[in-house]
């Protein structure tokens, strides 16, 4: 049987009120941990829209402040990547206030709370940050994705990662891939282990008054054939290279649409591509959606896309949410082979993948569906079937629990021998 632990979980990014899309798996890592009956503290920056705790559903939070200027708050939440390739200038001036503050933060609540956990989520900065300030307690690190990035191209944040990957426990990331990567940074690979996402398979789900929500949000007809995806407006979504197969598709499919949810550095971009490529009128950007609107245009696709990139400069997704939202959802998914996202799908049986920055092959998909609804059918079934079986938030939380348990032994190993 598991032992009951205290843990203090360090983050930058955490939906920062219901329904925020930043940091969607944050909340449901947290908060099933702690419905197994754990006491989870999360350190989280402050922000100005963020309206959480003190305590919800058995996860406390403990806000930070480190900004002596409005703004120099763009520490986490997304804030300090410009399109998630280049460090924004003002994240230097905000970074060493930050730091201090959160490693301040970590002990602070680690001694009221008499911690027996330490958590940090991204390597760099938070796995870091516990790393320094564990004090001998047990610290587990769990990759999202752009912190290997970061620790890839920027020299004192490798040096940071590694000096870390020497002090933890144990090391889980979402994806396989972020995981190899790692462990090429100098991670131990006997301590590493993949743990992917789960999904929230109530909000996320088939059905016919959800579909309706969500068709009339986005001003589908009854015969239109409705396409739709969402993410931040950055290079590694691959969104202009979905823009280009509905070019290549409007001649043959009149009704079909394009609904692109989200904002971000691109936008301008993506409108200019839908306008040079004579799709316009079909492609919509309905803004930043809620959890619920997520949730809602999902069940109202036709068909999910998710084409997800490598970058130029080597970023790419860990396991994007949507696409997990998206086989939950039991919408047909046609999705890239890159990230995370092949070790969740099954081609040809709960998704449809396709090689990555190819107009064409995303093209030949979805043409191929777009004409066939019971293979639509099919493919959306089987992936919610996967969903219920295998990808659930509790099953998650059972896995970190497990980390938990290998971590306080070793902790408890090295006590020993020191």
């Amino acid at each position: 049987m598991t032992s009951r632990h205290v843990v203090v979980m360090l983050t930058t990014s955490y939906p920062r009120f219901p329904g925020d899309t930043i940091g969607t798996f944050m909340e449901p890592i947290a908060k099933g941990i702690a419905a197994r009956g754990h006491e989870v503290h999360v350190v989280l920056p402050w922000h100005p829209r963020l309206a959480r705790g003190p305590v919800e559903d058995g996860v406390h939070f403990h806000p930070f402040r480190y900004a002596p200027h409005p703004d120099l708050n763009v520490f986490g939440y997304a804030a300090a990547l410009q399109a998630d390739v280049r460090l924004r200038g003002a994240a230097y001036l905000a970074a060493p206030l930050a730091l201090a503050a959160s490693w301040l933060a970590v002990r602070r609540v680690a001694s009221e709370a008499r911690a027996t956990m330490l958590h940090g989520h991204w390597i760099v900065p938070s796995g870091a940050v516990v790393a320094a300030a564990a004090a001998g307690l047990p610290v587990v690190v769990s990759l999202h994705g752009s912190d290997v990035y970061v620790a890839e191209r920027h020299a004192f944040a490798r040096l940071a990662s590694q000096a870390c990957a020497r002090r933890l426990d144990w090391l889980t990331a979402c994806s396989d891939d972020l995981r190899d990567r790692m462990i090429a940074l100098g991670a131990d690979a006997d301590r590493a282990v993949t743990i992917p996402y789960g999904v929230d398979t109530r909000r996320f789900r088939p059905d016919a008054a959800l579909r309706a929500e969500g068709r009339r949000a986005m001003g589908a007809g009854g015969a239109d054939l409705v396409l739709f995806t969402a993410g931040r407006f950055v290079r590694k979504k691959g969104f202009e290279y979905l823009i280009d197969a509905v070019g290549r598709l409007a001649p043959r499919w009149p009704a079909l649409r394009l609904v692109i949810g989200g904002g971000g550095d691109l936008e301008a971009e993506l409108r200019a591509r839908a306008r040079e490529r004579g799709v316009a009128d079909r492609v919509s950007f309905p803004g930043v959606l809620a959890q619920d609107a997520v949730a809602a245009h999902l069940a109202g696709a036709d068909i999910a896309v998710m084409p997800s990139v490598r970058d130029d400069a080597g970023n790419v997704d860990g396991l994007p949410n949507t696409v997990m939202e998206a086989l939950a959802s039991g919408t047909a998914l046609v999705a890239t082979r890159v990230g995370g996202i092949p070790s969740v799908i099954e081609h040809a049986r709960t998704g449809w993948l396709v090689d990555e920055r190819d107009a064409g092959a995303l093209e030949s998909a979805l043409d191929g569906l777009l004409a066939d609804p019971e293979a639509r059918t099919r493919l959306g079934s089987a992936a919610r079937a996967d969903v219920l079986r295998r990808r659930s938030w509790d099953t998650v939380a059972e896995r970190f629990e497990q980390v938990y348990d290998r971590a306080a032994g070793r902790a408890e190993g090295r006590r020993r021998t020191d």
